[in-house]
């Protein structure tokens, strides 16, 4: 081949791969440097820089070529992975095989920008590497080209350089699939182009390394000049003083950890666990806690975002594990970069990348609870207050109060309803955020959180369906809530990964339930909990090699596909391991040993101890790397996995999730003889509408702005209008004593705001059904630990009031 200029392919024709999302191992220094490593089947995937929200490559890959031919390290895939500790993330990759042995030693360097490779290698081969840029996140109009003993690349102001402390042969910058390393390869069985540059494509640097021993150093900056200098600065210097370094670093870390364990794999497994969340905290912008140094199904896909971007419920669950942990001063970076990314309505971006770029602007009214939650545990923990706290708290709790109950999503990012799961999130917050308010905003807060507290039956559970008679239960709680019921939890979710297919709301279940009792709300033994527990164990549980795992829901679309092949929009829903963590978490509240749910996530690890998102549950196909309960394509490491793993470790040996605040224990999870504390408003909202109302409480009609009631009694008698008033959170409403409705049968009403008469009009029976529903309760099987007498639905499938 010459050397003469290249044309980019318009079609990149890559060769076979598994998905880069699966990682044997990820690492980073703690320092200066902004370098964050994966590795994935014994070879370097991507590599993160200056920010864990921006990777530079999609891998360098290493092949080892002889007199009889070359060979494919990722595709063998016969390696080991070792590290010193746990808590010491300086991995050591082994390849083996018949005639050759290659050590690969990852060192982020803690001084610069720079990843460093030492490498050793015997046996009749050399070492070949190919590397494949993705600068700015993307495949696309990246240019290389090659130097003197150097491979180089940029797009825009990103650049890499790769150089060696041997020489460097055959260097070569092709396009993916018609001209790169791996092409050369596979048709000549060794290195035989040096094509000096290609741009604006999808590229590719190759080189043959010239000694069995060396030192290779991937250096990035805003400049060529600058990445070329910081990696020759690097191999000037040497690993050993990086390597030096590093080690203490993390060694003073991670040596003051005491996490505990049954055994010593479980033992492992927690300081790694911990290790990866520290490792997952951004350098730039610390407190920003990426959901995972991946991008599923990677190989599949060009994504700009993948997994690397903040979730706010994702980081705030990977706060309270490092809170568990004792690990404090992470906990309030976390913190701090919360109230740094506030928006001013109160919410958080659905995600965002670590400098709070928006990525997805969906809404999820869990993620704006959270950070309450995170506020109110460090407080509890005695933790002094960072400045903004309250104006943070005050403007999260106003946006859930305006908008709760119903999310524009759910938590898994899917469906607009009342969620078990978002609810209980919502509750939590207000009564946890209380003492932060004003007095008439927490009288307000409270009185919300009783009213949808004991509500949250009528929202989420169903009763006498065709599934509860099946299995021999009185009800259960669903997945989901519809947002245009109407008093009754009636009509279809539309499953979305699944080209339009629906499901009856009230057939639909999922996991979701569990942070009911995990935040106190009710008790892990209440009947209804254990009724739901009946109904998930039947249609999620799988029996896997690994372990008892879940699927998030019924008829789940968010997967590979039957074959194996990646998910593509659509596809087959598998096991989540951190759901084995949420079922024991529910065992350990009951009162049981959550021991097997540890292991089953334990046996879910990757060679390096990763835990994946998901695992694949059908039949083994070898040739995509799928076994039953073994990590799928998905996004590995998954931190919120990792922070559930961690969690319910250290709840075992505390008795306690890390979840669970006093103030919220306190005010619902009381004793059966205790006083019953019932709310004493019900808040009427499109969101949440009410189908009677009982006799003794106060009725809010409200609205998100000024409006005008025009209303009547028993069939519209003596119709009259009343102007509603401002309530705290910017609110508005119009109230009716017990008083005022006592004598009547049915409050008729409609709205006129100010675009114009709503077009609906609704009633509310008004009666004495509480005494009625809370004798009911009052029978075995029905009183809830907190005393909150909920009402279990009367009509059809419904357990709505």
């Amino acid at each position: 081949m010459s050397d003469a200029q290249q044309t980019a392919p318009g079609a990149p024709g890559l060769p076979p791969s598994w998905a880069s999302s699966d990682k044997d191992y990820v690492t980073t220094a703690l320092g200066a440097s902004r370098v964050w490593a994966t590795v994935g089947h014994g070879v370097v995937n991507e590599v993160y820089w200056p920010s864990t929200g921006q990777p530079q490559i999609r891998d360098l890959g290493f092949y080892l070529v002889g007199e009889t031919g070359w060979i494919d390290l990722k595709r063998v895939r016969e390696y080991s992975l070792s590290t010193p500790k746990p808590y010491l993330p300086l991995p050591t990759v082994l390849h083996q095989g018949p005639g050759y042995a290659l050590a690969l030693e990852i060192l982020p360097d803690p001084h610069r920008d720079v990843l460093l490779i030492r490498y050793s290698l015997s046996g009749a081969y050399r070492l070949v590497v190919v590397l494949s840029p993705h600068l700015t996140a993307t495949g696309q109009d990246n240019a290389a080209w090659t130097g003197e003993q150097v491979l180089l690349a940029c797009r825009g102001d990103r650049s890499l350089a790769l150089a060696a402390s041997v020489p460097m042969s055959s260097l070569s910058a092709g396009y993916v699939g018609t001209s790169d390393g791996w092409q050369d390869l596979r048709q000549h069985g060794r290195l035989t182009w040096n094509y000096p540059r290609a741009e604006n494509g999808n590229v590719a640097l190759s080189a043959e390394l010239q000694g069995d021993a060396g030192l290779i150093a991937l250096g990035f900056a805003e400049t060529v000049q600058g990445a070329q200098g910081l990696a020759r600065a690097s191999l000037a210097e040497g690993d050993e003083p990086a390597r030096r370094s590093f080690l203490e670093r993390w060694e003073a870390w991670g040596s003051t950890l005491k996490l505990g364990g049954s055994t010593p794999a479980m033992q492992d497994q927690a300081l790694l666990s911990a290790t990866v969340l520290k490792i997952h905290e951004d350098r730039a912008y610390p407190g920003a806690l990426v959901a995972s140094l991946s991008v599923p199904w990677g190989a599949s896909t060009d994504s700009l975002g993948g997994y690397h971007l903040v979730w706010p419920r994702d980081t705030t669950l990977a706060a309270f594990a490092l809170l568990a942990a004792n690990q404090r001063e992470d906990a309030r970076r976390v913190l701090a970069g919360f109230i740094a990314n506030q928006q001013p309505d109160g919410h958080w971006f659905q995600n965002y990348y670590p400098d709070g770029g928006m990525f997805w602007n969906g809404v999820q009214l869990d993620e704006t609870a959270f950070p309450v939650l995170l506020a109110a545990k460090l407080r509890e923990e005695g933790e002094s207050e960072l400045g903004g706290t309250e104006a943070m708290v005050r403007r999260a709790l106003a946006f859930v109060a305006r908008t709760g109950p119903t999310s524009e999503q759910d938590r898994w990012e899917e469906n607009r309803g009342v969620n078990p799961f978002t609810l209980a999130v919502a509750i939590s917050a207000l009564v946890a955020g209380a003492d932060w308010l004003e007095e008439d905003e927490r009288r307000y807060a409270l009185d919300l959180a009783d009213d949808w507290n004991e509500r949250l039956e009528s929202f989420c559970y169903v009763t006498g369906t065709p599934l509860a008679s099946e299995l021999e239960v009185e009800g259960y709680y669903v997945r989901l809530a519809p947002p245009d019921r109407d008093g009754a939890l009636t009509g279809q979710v539309e499953l979305q990964n699944r080209q339009g297919e629906t499901i009856l709301a009230s057939a639909l279940v999922s996991l979701d339930f569990s942070y009911v009792p995990r935040l106190g709300l009710r008790s892990a033994t209440d009947p209804r909990i254990l009724n739901t527990l009946k109904v998930v164990d039947h249609l999620l549980r799988v029996e896997t090699p690994s372990g008892a795992l879940y699927h998030r829901y019924n008829n789940d679309g968010y997967g590979e596909h039957d074959d194996g092949s990646p998910y593509d929009g659509h596809g087959t829903g598998r096991l989540w391991p951190l759901l084995s963590g949420e079922r024991g978490h529910l065992a350990l509240q009951a009162g049981e040993d959550p021991l097997p749910y540890l292991e089953a996530m334990l046996k879910c690890a990757s060679p390096g101890g990763l835990l994946p998102e998901q695992v694949w549950d059908s039949a083994p196909i070898p040739e995509r790397g799928l076994y039953p309960g073994r990590p799928s394509g998905s996004a590995m490491p998954l931190l919120w996995a990792h922070s559930e793993f961690l969690k319910l470790l250290l709840a075992r040996e505390t008795g306690r999730p890390a979840e669970l605040l006093r103030v919220v224990e306190e005010r619902y999870a009381r004793p059966p003889s205790a006083q019953i504390r019932p709310a004493q408003v019900r808040h009427w909202r499109p969101a949440a509408p009410l189908a009677h109302l009982e006799s003794g409480l106060l009725l809010m009609v409200e609205g998100e702005g000024p409006f005008t009631l025009h209303f009547g009694f028993d069939g519209w008698q003596a119709a009259q209008d009343r102007s509603a008033l401002p309530l705290p959170f910017g609110l508005w409403g119009v109230a009716f004593s017990a008083a005022e409705l006592h004598s009547h049968q049915t409050l008729n009403f409609t709205r006129l705001t100010e675009a114009g008469w709503e077009g609906q009009e609704h009633t509310v029976r008004l009666g004495s059904v509480r005494e009625e529903a809370l004798s009911h309760q009052q029978q075995p099987g029905h009183q809830n630990q907190s005393g909150h007498h909920s009402q279990l639905g009367h009509q059809g499938q419904s357990g709505g009031e």
